[in-house]
């Protein structure tokens, strides 16, 4: 059985982000698929006893630094370390800043699939330092990365442009969705809401301002945080102690719950404008979402033209929101669009097809590459590195 890594998300099974549902659902079709697999967890981010965890998966945690900027280098250091120890046949790498180490997987022999994410230099949560570490990991990988993946057409484009790699595109999926219950104490079709990581470039400062208008004829959801604590955390809680109108949930790991969320709500504000596709987007297209999203490449490229967009200010957002919510006719419409985006483009059968394939051709590709058939390895739930 080939054996592959992945290496640079926070675990499995885990629910932090695109990165980490990717791996959800990815891990599990990978051991359908004959491969023994191995996960890299970081300790505290991830329950042995999780109901959703697949034993089939190896996973093996080990030892970083838990600090903003310096997390992901440091997991990743020791996660390509303990991956050229085991001698694993292929690794997928997740992040540029994970490029540090792909010369060192090169030297073992290991070629690599690395998902290259959004352009994480630009966003405005990272600090001088950190946009140089992501600018440099880009360099590197695109240097050493033996095949890229690029979520999004635009940020192949990009990468052709910036650094003249080609690569495969493997979008996010998401998961259909039954008829859900609304969460109690809210009607179905007449709330807005917003779930993403409290940062600027998700625009969640200009929907703060924004909720306030809108929170005078409709209720607001807010899901989501800073992850670190934040000036913008602080601003939601006071809204929402100040507004019946406004509720702050934080960040919700219940997947039935958040898509019931979506499921109901009359207006759903998607902002991000950095990155290629977005989970959260896809996501809450599969759950039927009426999505009202910030005019970008990106989100226009996922939602198609049939797309409800708005600019990014606070007044654009609430006139945008209130048009959806106030009109059973467009919700409707975009209800429609969202499924049939989702159906057609983003499932998650689809998206791990093409992870199996690419990491396939990049075995048949390897001079190393003669079928390897090895024993089951026992799972290594625990293991620190």
């Amino acid at each position: 059985m080939p054996h592959v890594a992945i290496i640079g998300t926070r675990g499995y099974p885990s629910y932090y982000g695109g990165f980490e549902t990717a791996v959800r659902k990815l891990a599990p079709y990978l051991a359908d698929q004959g491969w023994t697999v191995t996960v890299y967890s970081r300790e505290g981010a991830v329950r042995a006893d999780d109901p959703d965890l697949d034993r089939r998966v190896n996973v093996v945690y080990t030892r970083g630094l838990e600090k903003k900027s310096l997390s992901t280098l440091s997991y990743g250091y020791t996660a390509a370390r303990d991956a050229v120890k085991r001698g694993v046949d292929v690794a997928l790498v997740m992040n540029v800043a994970n490029g540090f180490f792909l010369p060192m997987l090169k030297r073992a022999g290991i070629p690599t699939l690395v998902n290259v994410d959004g352009i994480e230099w630009v966003r405005a949560k990272w600090g001088f330092l950190a946009r140089t570490m992501f600018k440099w990991g880009a360099t590197l990988t695109a240097r050493y990365g033996d095949q890229l993946v690029y979520d999004a057409r635009e940020i192949a484009r990009f990468w052709k442009e910036r650094f003249k790699r080609e690569g495969v595109f493997i979008p996010y999926g998401g998961d259909p969705v039954p008829t859900l219950p609304v969460e109690p104490g809210y009607v179905s079709g007449e709330y807005a809401l917003i779930v993403a990581r409290f940062v600027p470039e998700n625009t969640v400062p200009e929907f703060i301002e924004a909720a306030r208008d809108i929170a005078r004829t409709h209720k607001v959801i807010f899901v989501g945080s800073t992850g670190y604590g934040g000036e913008l955390d602080h601003q939601v809680r006071e809204l929402a102690n100040a507004n019946s109108n406004v509720a702050w949930l934080g960040h919700v790991a219940d997947d039935r719950r958040l898509f019931a969320l979506w499921q109901h709500a009359g207006a759903y504000f998607h902002g991000h404008s950095v990155g290629g596709t977005n989970p959260a987007l896809v996501q809450a297209m599969a759950a039927g979402a009426p999505v009202v999203a910030r005019d970008t490449l990106y989100n226009r490229e996922v939602l198609g033209t049939g797309g409800a967009f708005t600019g990014p200010t606070p007044t654009a957002i609430a006139e945008s929101m209130a048009a959806m919510l106030n009109s059973s006719e467009r919700q409707l419409r975009a209800r429609e669009v969202s499924l049939a985006r989702a159906q057609e483009d983003y499932r998650w059968s689809a998206v791990c097809n093409r992870y199996d394939a690419s990491l396939r051709a990049l075995l048949s590709a390897s001079a190393s590459l003669a079928p390897l058939e090895r024993p089951d390895e026992p799972s290594s739930i625990g293991r620190i590195r």
